[in-house]
């Protein structure tokens, strides 16, 4: 006990460095993969068929493999195969690849549940628009883009929480988020070895954050009562 306290200040400072990178990944992704989702979602949805078997055909391949698998070819195959490593070397490169690996995945999750948010609105609420004289954007910015928003928050709300967890498959490609840190101790990070305690402490920032994303979810979700 006395060993892992005098041991703790440098524990928990890796620790939040490590953490500090699960948190850029983390909000870089949703910054990406919010608005790519929507663009996917539209694509599925065209009326014009390449368009729309493109943008299924793309949803159905990241969806239907692992994520991590996805963050293996995205960093690996440029230099190995194409011989041009687009990402670069260090901690940067590593994390501009796990960053279009997650946004590319989580925007084609997204996509979907915009798709059923968007088409979960009534389609009568639509030509009660065209017929007072709205255009098809004011119809979709005044009425079903709120509507939808109502829609989606509880399924999003899930993925988010998904994601937060899942920021830690970014460690297959070496990048040094808050798991890599923990699990750097027990091979002599620090000078510490055999440590497994620093494990756990992982385990809590991940609580504590997704603690206070459920609450501020939960208060969104709340406020958004008035479409009901």
């Amino acid at each position: 006990m006395e060993q892992m306290m005098e041991q703790m200040p440098v524990v928990v400072h890796a620790l939040n460095i490590g953490f500090i990178q699960t948190l850029k990944l983390f909000f870089v992704t949703l910054i990406g993969a919010f608005p790519l989702g929507l663009i996917i979602a539209f694509g599925s949805m065209s009326k014009f068929r390449p368009l729309s078997c493109f943008s299924k055909l793309v949803v159905w391949i990241i969806r239907g493999t692992p994520l991590m698998i996805q963050l293996l070819i995205i960093y690996y195959f440029p230099g190995l195969v194409l011989h041009n490593p687009i990402w670069g070397s260090g901690e940067s490169g590593r994390f501009l690849a796990a960053a279009v690996s997650f946004i590319l995945n989580y925007a084609c999750y997204f996509s979907e549940i915009y798709r059923g948010g968007i088409q979960g609105v009534p389609i009568g609420q639509e030509e009660a628009g065209l017929v007072l004289g709205m255009t098809k954007s004011q119809i979709f910015f005044k009425i079903t883009l709120l509507q939808m928003i109502k829609r989606i928050v509880p399924p999003m709300s899930n993925e988010i929480i998904t994601l937060v967890k899942d920021t830690s498959l970014a460690r297959i490609i070496a990048l040094q988020e808050i798991i890599w840190a923990g699990q750097a101790f027990m091979k002599g990070s620090y000078g510490i070895s055999g440590a497994i305690w620093p494990l756990f402490f992982t385990a809590v920032y991940y609580l504590i954050f997704n603690g206070v994303l459920t609450v501020l979810l939960s208060r969104l979700e709340s406020r958004l009562n008035y479409f009901r």
